[in-house]
This record gives structure tokens, sequence and C-alpha cells, in this order.
């Protein structure tokens, strides 16, 4: 026969000192992430970017005061974080997020007659038309 046991203060406060000690080690964690991801962001390759978003979730998820701060640059910088919280859903959007980034770089760096990311897409596009026309 299973006993009847009440749990004790001592058992809950063992629980909540152990579920902070865990959401600080995350929380940690997720800091060296971001850390980590900020520094090999300049080598070649889009390594820095899932090192940060990764490490920006695990952060997210533990700290309020991260979630404020996160609200706050959203509301006042939604262009800026939107795509980070694209990439932070439970199944990302990782190409779209990539395509539209390159076509933002691709503004900001070179002059109109030079970028081809637009110019490719429409050719693309209507070759897409022309097949499913045929």
């Amino acid at each position: 026969m299973p006993s009847l046991r009440v749990p004790r203060a001592s058992d809950e406060a063992a629980r909540e000192l152990l579920a902070r000690i865990i959401r600080y080690a995350l929380l940690g964690l997720g800091g060296l992430l971001i850390l980590i991801g900020i520094l090999i962001a300049p080598l070649p390759g889009p390594l820095g970017v899932p090192f940060t978003v990764v490490g920006a979730a695990i952060v997210l998820r533990n700290s309020y005061g991260a979630k404020r701060q996160f609200v706050k640059m959203q509301k006042a910088h939604p262009k800026m974080i939107f795509p980070i919280r694209r990439l932070m859903r439970r199944e990302p959007e990782v190409v779209l997020v990539v395509w539209q980034q390159y076509l933002r770089v691709e503004r900001l760096v070179l002059p109109k007659r030079v970028r081809v990311g637009v110019r490719g897409r429409r050719r693309l596009k209507r070759r897409m038309r022309a097949q499913r026309a045929a």
C-alpha cells in the first residue's frame, strides 16, 4: 500500500533552490552562446547568427528582465528585431529570413544598377509562370 506523504516545506524549498540554480545556469549558457556568436560573427560564413539566436532564445525563456528589454527593443526598432523573432520560432523560416536580409544588405551596399537579387527573383518568377502556362 503506497504511503501518503505530505510534502514538507524543506522539499519545496529544495525544489525552488534547484529551479533557481538551473535558471541561472541556463542564463549563463545563453549569455556564453551570445558572446561566442558575437566573437565569431566577423569570420567568413554565417556561424555567428545561429549561436546568437540560440543564446538569445535561452536567455529570453529564462529572464523576465531580458523579455522586457526585448519587447522595448521590438517596439523601438521593429525592422531590426522581426528577423530575430522569426528565427526564434519553433519552426523558423531560415531561408526566408536569409533572403530578406540579403536583399536589405544588397540595397544598403550596392548601387541600383549592380543589384542582382531582385532581378534574379523576377526572372525566376517569370520562368515559373511560363512553365505553368505551358
